[in-house]
């Protein structure tokens, strides 16, 4: 089976025709930025949500996280969010529950979204280890099976913290910051490299995760665990060592036919955001998180004023 990536290097198809008819834009400008990796078009056809697309010349989308917790583990008041952040022109949203019962939350939400859906599987999983023992004593087949379980389900788009390896660790080790490590995802990445003194098996395995992608057709949205808190800790070496794993991963996945794009960056100063900036020439991609605007061309149309 190919995917949108691959059918893109072969011609207009009818999904690229959408997005640039929404985009208002030219289709050929659409094909060649799915075919090069610098758009993505985040589509499951188990979901098949209304065509969008992110990175390159398309206007910015702005993505809401939902999700229950344990303090809060209903449903209705999550649905209701979506109605919400639906009615407001949401263009994607994210479920991040972690109280109650997690795959009947996000199979309704999958059913009631039109929009693409997003996720980050490793939560579940870590809160499935943590119930059973600990967060650290999660598998291997458990961190994969729950992504696999995600993309049955149909989900468009998921985080997964692929860059943050043993070595990177260390150099988090020896950062001395501030405010640590602040993504939930890798938190617990880095809790289970230090307990396991084993390598990240979402960064040891990578081609599994791409076969998974493949067969499902989601976009792996390559998380930043190492994304700084705050000012002070912006572009150490545990966030620098990240991105240079994530820029090598981009181009395996651009490899492989699989859609990718890159979060972040975290908290940094606004002025070293410049048109080739580190995290741009490391990555190799213009692609971000769907919650920041930085990389996005925009036009009247897309300006909130």
């Amino acid at each position: 089976m190919t995917t949108i990536m691959e059918e893109a290097c072969k011609g207009v198809t009818p999904l690229i025709r959408a997005v640039a008819a929404r985009e208002r834009v030219d289709e050929e400008f659409v094909r060649r930025g799915v075919a090069s990796g610098r758009i993505v078009i985040p589509c499951n056809p188990r979901h098949n949500p209304v065509p969008a697309a992110i990175g390159e010349g398309m206007g910015i989308k702005v993505n809401v996280n939902l999700g229950t917790s344990r303090d809060m583990p209903e449903m209705r008041p999550e649905l209701e969010k979506l109605r919400v952040a639906l009615r407001y022109g949401a263009d994607a949203v994210m479920d991040l529950s972690t109280g109650g019962d997690v795959d009947a939350i996000r199979a309704r939400i999958l059913k009631e979204c039109p929009v693409m859906v997003g996720t980050v599987p490793i939560y579940q999983t870590g809160l499935i280890a943590a119930r059973r023992d600990a967060v650290v004593e999660m598998s291997e087949d458990d961190i994969f099976n729950g992504i696999e379980r995600h993309a049955r389900d149909g989900v468009d788009f998921m985080t997964v913290h692929c860059g943050i390896t043993k070595e990177s660790v260390e150099w988090l080790k020896s950062s001395g910051r501030t405010m640590d490590v602040v993504s939930r995802g890798g938190s617990f990445l880095t809790a289970w490299i230090l307990h396991n003194g084993e390598e990240n098996p979402l960064y040891s395995n990578f081609d599994y995760l791409l076969e998974l992608a493949r067969e499902y057709e989601f976009t792996l949205s390559l998380g930043d665990g190492f994304r700084p808190g705050c000012i002070d800790d912006a572009t150490d070496a545990a966030q620098i060592s990240e991105l240079m794993v994530l820029g090598k991963l981009v181009r395996r996945c651009r490899e492989a036919g699989v859609q990718s794009m890159v979060e972040g960056p975290g908290h940094v100063p606004w002025i070293w955001w410049r048109p080739m900036s580190p995290w741009r020439r490391a990555c190799a991609t213009e692609h971000r998180s769907m919650s920041s605007d930085l990389w996005s061309r925009t036009s009247r149309r897309d300006t909130i004023t």
